[in-house]
């Protein structure tokens, strides 16, 4: 009964997002007590393997001491205070700190991934205003991208789900053809399917240039899509057009950033420096919201005038606040600390090697980059997904499938024994229904 009191209460007065209520209504909704590790405890202390890391986020799961000391730390200090005519040693800490691992700049916070999206499109816009290029003002993206649901962040995501109901309040931008893939033609390598892709981006920008502001890119994985994983290369390519036809590179890590593709940037497979990052998610390893944007010293010099209204005036209230900056900081020297990038290269391995006991499976696509993991259910209708994934949930498995996708991104601390609980309960959930 203390789950279903939870349950009532929540559907009562709650508006859950990305949620259908109705369809909610009528599923098990599940109410978190606590978390420790990969695992998550409901009111009637069932326990449930965290597999998304609660929507991306969490890296070193639940509960972790050394992270929430640095937030514990903090708060005996000073909880908030504003960043604008003032400053605090967690922000210049934590700005000194990822400038050095992503060789970038500048930082500046956000409450969120959206936020920080925004950020980086207004700076991008103004930085060629202030250059005197006001015509160069539209941002392209890729096919099936999902760069977040602000209205600026929906002018430059391309799933049609997220748009349709806004199209009167988005700016139009252009996509480009995405090179995931999935859509390659049979025996076409990944690497091969992405030059033709770089082809398609380089007729674009020979006919538009003069027009964009800049291009940005979920690297290596357009995570919301489903999932769907491209070669290196396009990443290199794109800087390169970039810089050929003087157009921005916005690289979005918020989902992928941290270690999740096996290397702390997912930029860092394709050996390049983007002139904007867009970090969020496990920034703070999970435990609070925050966003940054870090970018190059001749942007940020664009900006650095006399004239107030050539200064980048965007804010929020809590920018830069001193308990989410700790956990940020926190996180940062959990890595320092493990060899967590060692260690994911390690745990990937072995779920690499666990998984392959579902290829007896009717999936496709089967696929991996780092500590992510995916592949499809080619034939199963939208009520078979449902009913594998309640039976996965039901039977301690949280997973959260997109579309006929089910995927994997465990917090980096899941053991041995977690992983083949991970993989046997799927096995088992998918091998009732299909």
């Amino acid at each position: 009964m203390k789950n279903q009191q939870f349950i009532d209460r929540s559907l009562k007065n709650l508006w859950h997002p990305c949620t259908q209520m109705k369809i909610q209504q009528a599923q098990s909704l599940i109410p978190i007590k606590r978390g420790e590790g990969v695992w998550l405890y409901d009111y009637n202390e069932k326990k449930y393997l965290d597999a998304i890391s609660s929507w991306w986020v969490n890296l070193f799961g639940h509960n972790q001491s050394e992270i929430k000391k640095y937030i514990t730390d903090q708060l005996d200090l000073i909880e908030h205070v504003m960043l604008a005519g003032l400053t605090h040693e967690p922000a210049i800490l934590l700005s000194e700190k990822l400038s050095s691992i992503t060789n970038l700049g500048h930082a500046f916070y956000g409450s969120d991934g959206s936020n920080a999206i925004e950020i980086a499109i207004k700076m991008s816009v103004h930085y060629w205003r202030n250059k005197g290029c006001p015509k160069k003002n539209k941002i392209i993206y890729l096919e099936n991208s999902y760069h977040g649901e602000t209205l600026g962040a929906l002018s430059v995501t391309d799933i049609k789900l997220f748009r349709k109901n806004y199209a009167s309040l988005i700016k139009k931008n252009n996509p480009i053809k995405t090179p995931d893939w999935r859509y390659a033609d049979k025996g076409e390598t990944s690497e091969s399917y992405a030059l033709r892709c770089i082809e398609d981006l380089e007729i674009y920008l020979q006919d538009n240039h003069q027009h964009i502001a800049a291009f940005i890119i979920e690297p290596l994985v357009q995570c919301a899509t489903g999932m769907g994983m491209y070669h290196a290369t396009y990443l290199a390519k794109a800087r390169e057009l970039c810089t050929k036809y003087q157009i921005h590179l916005i690289d979005d890590e918020i989902a992928v950033g941290f270690g999740r593709t096996g290397k702390m940037f997912a930029f860092e497979h394709a050996q390049i420096k983007p002139d904007f990052i867009c970090l969020s998610k496990g920034l703070t390893g999970g435990y609070l919201p925050l966003s940054s944007v870090l970018t190059t010293d001749d942007i940020y010099m664009a900006f650095y005038e006399d004239k107030i209204e050539k200064g980048f005036l965007h804010s929020h209230s809590y920018t830069g606040n001193p308990l989410a900056c700790s956990a940020a900081l926190g996180t940062l020297s959990y890595f320092e600390n493990h060899d967590v990038i060692n260690q994911n290269n390690k745990t990937s391995a072995y779920i690499s090697e666990r998984i392959k006991t579902l290829e007896t499976l009717p999936i496709s696509n089967l696929r991996n980059v780092g500590m992510i993991w995916a592949f499809e259910l080619e034939e199963a209708s939208k009520n078979t997904i449902k009913k594998i994934t309640m039976k996965a949930i039901k039977n301690g498995l949280f997973i959260r499938p997109i579309g006929n996708t089910i995927y994997f991104m465990p917090p980096y601390v899941i053991n041995h024994v977690d992983i083949d609980f991970m993989i046997d309960t799927t096995l088992e959930a998918i091998q009732s229904y299909v």
